[in-house]
């Protein structure tokens, strides 16, 4: 009781203990959470030589920057590789004294040297020109102060952009003006790119071997793997997701009941006074343009042609949607049509009220006698028919606006015409038409897409969320498909911390979970998700694909294990060890006799470089293209293992390389190609030395 009455006197002591021991769990958690999943203990999102990345700014510059359109993921890969760059290059000039004066910068953002940060972002659609009214309205502003302050921070950070660019770029010129090609290095170009040898060959294809015939060992992949280093040698931890997908299609109801709804609007859409409102609301189009038989799907020509005007066709299938159409007019029109028209600009109500004008006095002086063909050449404002006094000839149906069309299939041959259209305003007068004539129709088209109902996704979100339930590791969940005959494991492929991209899942916020779900400090090898991901359909918007997701492997950095890439690279090593049994099958060195005992044919290449990617007949192969041009003329070299099958050349032409040129003109020529690459090579090769900590993954 004396504790008690104690605690009830201090109470204030109690709140702060508690307030106390809440902050420290807080605390706990935060500092733990690196290896949870969770909520992080810093907003350093990263660091690039030294320089933190913090998460605060990232998210402040990627708002401003993108306003939430694109793909999220893409974008931030983007940017984060602006931040690492960023820190390198300034690194990089800060060390070899280079900078970008204020007076570099503003004739960079204002001057006639403009950046192609600049150029980019403030390019007329139309033009492709730099808005310069654009950009001053900005320059004016900064200058009196009147700029917002959401408009000042993305200038800030422009500039920045402005700035690690032009560094970027004196970085790039350094390199490059440093680089020189040595006397026997241009030799040895010159002969790789001139000269040229022909050579006799007989491809083995490995299908000559039958599957049945190979067994591969694990010595077999090792072997693969230790040849190929390059390809497969990773610098960082990887880690691989066998997942199950359940897709997500339409019933046999789903589809009757689409079909029903369309079905219920024929009515209504026959008796309808306004086409365009009744279409619109029912998610549908007009379609402006006038349509032959050809112009329609084959299976609905006939019954559309033949369905009277205002009444409705359908509802029938067209691809993966119904639909129904109805006849809005029908008209035999002539194939082509020769007009001639003058032509005044308008963009807006002023401009369009004076073409209005100009026309009615340039049609008032032709009706009094004036010639057409001279005021088109002298005032028409379309430069494709003003010099040819505004005549076009032989125009076929549906190759002009609608307004412009309707005047010259319609109108009285030689009557003048006032029309309005998206260009200005016209003047016209239809001059011939062709005797030839095509029955069409205007249409007006509604659809429905055949997708999943509701209730289809809720169902088969049920079959998935029982699979995850009854398998709850990798060993049971590929029983459990192979006892299905219908579902199957696939494999991620090797995933980095930060992808977003899973297998042929695509990329998206539901990939992006499964990596991070792999990620997980709590996520085991043979361990299935703790829930099933749902893959939305980018155009129809549903849910099309449940996946239930398991750890297959943790690789770190290095070489992977056999075990964790066998599925990848299982092809090519069944192919190298099939092009080892045919080349213990081969003998001899006749090509011809080689051919025909795989009942092949001896075929020829001709003029090939050493440098080739791709020779007709041989297609891309370069361990074939690299012994023929170490194989004396009229040699047969021994069995080659190709990408595709065994080869087996005999080279039968190798002139010799001529001695006379130019060694300084082929120097610079080489200088120059190598010169070209500097700008993605060099910073290639600055971030893979840099030292960059990337804590991306437990931000997003």
């Amino acid at each position: 009781m004396a504790l008690i009455g104690t605690i009830r006197k201090n109470s204030w002591l109690l709140i702060l203990v508690i307030g106390l021991a809440l902050a420290a769990f807080i605390i706990m958690d935060m500092t733990s959470a690196g290896n949870r999943g969770g909520a992080v203990t810093s907003l350093a999102m990263g660091k690039v030589e030294g320089k933190t990345v913090d998460w605060n700014e990232f998210q402040g510059v990627e708002s401003m920057l993108y306003s939430g359109s694109g793909d999220v993921f893409a974008r931030r890969s983007q940017l984060w590789n602006y931040f690492v760059e960023e820190a390198i290059v300034s690194k990089q000039a800060d060390a070899l004294g280079l900078n970008v004066s204020r007076d570099e910068l503003i004739d960079l953002q204002f001057g006639a040297n403009k950046s192609p940060v600049i150029i980019n972002r403030f390019r007329n659609p139309q033009t492709g020109a730099v808005d310069v009214a654009s950009l001053n309205q900005f320059r004016q502003q900064i200058q009196d102060g009147t700029i917002q302050p959401e408009q000042k921070r993305f200038w800030a950070h422009q500039e920045k952009e402005i700035i690690k660019d032009r560094l970027q770029s004196k970085l790039n010129t350094m390199v490059s003006k440093g680089l020189y090609t040595p006397t026997w290095m241009v030799e040895q170009t010159y002969g790789d790119q001139t000269q040229r040898i022909a050579f006799d060959f007989v491809k083995v294809p490995f299908t000559e071997v039958d599957d049945s015939e190979i067994s591969l060992t694990d010595a077999d992949f090792s072997s693969y793997l230790a040849a190929n280093k390059g390809t497969y040698m990773t610098t960082e931890e990887t880690r691989r997701v066998n997942y199950v997908a359940f897709d997500v299609l339409p019933t046999a109801a789903d589809s009757a009941s689409y079909r029903d709804q369309l079905s219920d609007l024929i009515a209504g859409f026959e008796s309808t006074a306004n086409d365009t409102i009744f279409v619109e609301n029912n998610y549908g189009q007009v379609n402006p343009t006038w349509l032959a038989a050809a112009d329609l799907p084959v299976s609905i020509q006939d019954a559309v042609l033949s369905t009277p005007v205002g009444k409705v066709y359908g509802p029938y299938l067209e691809g993966k949607s119904y639909q129904i159409v109805k006849v809005m007019e029908r008209k035999a029109l002539a194939d082509s049509s020769d007009t001639r028209h003058i032509l005044i600009n308008a963009t807006d109500a002023a401009s369009f009220a004076a073409a209005d004008a100009k026309i009615d006095s340039i049609k008032a002086v032709i009706e009094a006698g004036g010639d057409f063909a001279e005021l088109a050449k002298t005032l028409s404002q379309d430069q494709g028919s003003a010099a040819k006094g505004g005549l076009y000839e032989k125009i076929p149906v549906n190759q002009f606006v609608p307004e412009y069309q309707d005047v010259m299939l319609n109108g009285q041959i030689g009557k003048l015409y006032k029309a309005r259209t998206t260009y200005g305003v016209h003047l016209i007068e239809p001059l011939k038409r062709s005797r030839e004539t095509t029955e069409r129709v205007k249409i007006a088209l509604i659809g429905q897409s055949i997708t999943p109902s509701e209730d289809t996704q809720n169902a088969i979100f049920e079959e998935a969320n029982t699979f995850l339930s009854k398998n709850r590791t990798t060993e049971a969940m590929q029983a459990a498909v192979a006892q299905s005959g219908t579902l199957t494991v696939e494999n991620s492929g090797a995933l980095k911390a930060n992808d977003f991209s899973v297998g042929n899942l695509g990329s998206g916020t539901d990939a992006r979970d499964i990596v991070k779900f792999a990620y997980d400090a709590n996520s085991e090898v043979g361990g299935v998700s703790a829930s099933v991901y749902s893959f939305q359909d980018p155009v129809e918007l549903y849910v099309n694909k449940y996946v239930v997701a398991a750890l297959a492997g943790v690789e770190d950095a290095g070489m992977p294990s056999v075990a964790s890439i066998k599925d990848e690279i299982e092809g090519f090593v069944r192919n190298q060890k099939k092009g080892e049994a045919l080349k213990a099958k081969i003998s001899g060195s006749d090509l011809n006799a080689i051919a025909a005992q795989f009942d092949g044919e001896v075929e020829n290449a001709k003029d090939v470089t050493f440098d080739a990617t791709f020779v007709q007949g041989l297609g891309n192969e370069p361990e074939v293209i690299a012994t023929a041009f170490n194989t004396a003329v009229n040699g047969v070299s021994k069995p080659i293992v190709g990408t595709s099958g065994v080869y087996i050349v005999k080279l039968t032409d190798k002139p010799a390389v001529g001695t006379a040129f130019n060694i300084p003109q082929l120097r610079k020529n080489n200088s120059s190609t190598v010169q070209t690459q500097v700008t993605a090579r060099l910073m290639q090769a600055m971030k893979k030395n840099a030292e960059v900590e990337d804590l991306r993954a437990k931000f997003y």
